[in-house]
């Protein structure tokens, strides 16, 4: 899964020019946690490219609320296409979440007690990830008000990556991700970059638990403290 990630806005912005020429506008987030407002990027109406705040927890067109009832930050690849919450985005309505990495739970020893250690998952040697995701617009009947929400796609987790967790976010190449933006082509073209694929070997890096508690932002969420691990490697 993905419940947690962190974006550094400069690193960032070199990934989005080398992709469609965008910068990111910031702010730098240390935690970023379901239901909160990050930039998204999909194609714009005239067929260029736009980053849009969105919220991190999909709300479908057709909910009578805005709720969080259901757990909607993630969709299972397997299942998306005939979710009822997905199967429409899944068909017409692609995005591209840009992050500099991610956090995971591997089960360990804390204080000689049974705990979950976070670790934060990032490029070994890129600026950063480009995560494939859906997006949907609510609209309050009453207010008029319009939400743009989004998820992350999981797929299965890389041999490489079990360890902190069964399953992952779906990682796209820049030629990859060029393609899942294109509403041209249909996301059935995409099954085989569902696979349990890495596009570049990533770093595990071990932070502290502080990291576990939403409400803390800042650089200490990202600040290693144990030695980094090499994670999987190029396609």
């Amino acid at each position: 899964m993905c419940g947690r990630f962190n974006i550094t806005a400069d690193p960032l912005t070199q990934l989005l020019m080398q992709l469609v020429g965008l910068e990111h506008p910031g702010p730098d987030r240390f935690n970023v946690a379901p239901t909160t407002m990050v930039p998204v990027l999909r194609q714009s109406a005239d067929g260029g490219y736009e980053l849009v705040p969105m919220k991190w927890w999909l709300t479908p067109f057709w909910s009578k609320t805005a709720n969080t009832k259901y757990s909607t930050f993630n969709a299972k690849v397997e299942t998306a296409a005939k979710s009822p919450s997905f199967r429409e985005p899944y068909r017409q309505r692609r995005c591209v979440v840009p992050i500099s990495g991610f956090y995971e739970w591997a089960k360990g020893q804390l204080e000689g007690k049974p705990a979950k250690l976070p670790y934060l998952l990032r490029p070994q040697n890129e600026d950063g990830l480009l995560l494939a995701g859906l997006w949907d617009s609510w609209r309050d009947a009453a207010s008029d008000e319009v939400l743009e929400s989004f998820t992350i796609l999981t797929t299965a987790a890389n041999p490489a990556l079990e360890f902190v967790h069964k399953r992952q976010p779906v990682m796209l190449s820049v030629d990859d991700a060029r393609r899942w933006l294109d509403p041209a082509i249909a996301t059935v073209e995409f099954e085989d970059r569902f696979a349990s694929l890495l596009p570049m070997a990533l770093e595990a890096v071990p932070v502290s638990t502080y990291v576990n508690n939403a409400r803390n932002d800042d650089p200490r969420c990202a600040t290693p403290i144990g030695d980094t691990v090499l994670v999987g490697g190029t396609l």
